[in-house]
């Protein structure tokens, strides 16, 4: 059985109480016993548990929406895989740099953190891929690290994705209510 070191455990749980406070945060300004803010606050919990509804059915609705992302970031620090959505996000970045100069080292400073063999955030990927990746860097390309970012999707997408809709911080965005305890 795998032993997790109570820093994690204590880390994994900070990120949890962080993501219920965003989640629950009231506007600022909003007073407790005011009824008009707290319509609007219930339409905008409503607003986001459409949102939420979306992303069940598109893993790129997810991507695309600044709340979805920040949900389903917040779930895979919890289980201690959000390596492979930063590098995603990484590459997407990647692909916007126009300038040939920085295209170069911005492909290096990304294989290093993220592809190579014992990264600091190393992502899962097959060993052709991360060769040809390496490969790719001798003439560096916006489409270098494609193949590599299509895997880390995929592996998103086929399951870390499907533990997210199941969990319960998921489930507490639907219903717009606040996530039970888990202590």
């Amino acid at each position: 059985m795998c032993r997790i070191p109570a820093s994690c455990l204590e880390r994994a749980k900070g990120f949890r109480a962080r993501l219920e406070s965003w989640l629950h945060k009231p506007e600022p300004g909003a007073e407790a016993g005011s009824a008009a803010l707290g319509g609007k606050l219930s339409r905008d919990r409503g607003k986001l548990s459409e949102e939420a509804l979306g992303w069940r059915d598109s893993f790129d609705q997810l991507l695309h929406n600044p709340q979805g992302l920040a949900a389903f970031r917040a779930f895979l620090k919890t289980e201690f895989s959000e390596e492979n959505l930063e590098f995603w996000l990484a590459c997407e970045d990647f692909k916007r740099t126009r300038s040939a100069a920085k295209l170069a080292s911005r492909a290096h400073r990304i294989f290093e953190e993220f592809v190579r063999t014992e990264a600091p955030r190393e992502v899962n990927i097959d060993h052709e891929t991360r060769e040809l990746t390496r490969r790719n860097l001798e003439a560096a390309t916006a489409a270098c690290f494609d193949q590599a970012q299509g895997q880390a999707r995929a592996l998103m997408e086929k399951d870390s994705f499907h533990r997210f809709l199941r969990s319960p911080a998921y489930l507490a965005l639907l219903a717009g209510a606040p996530q039970p305890s888990q202590t």
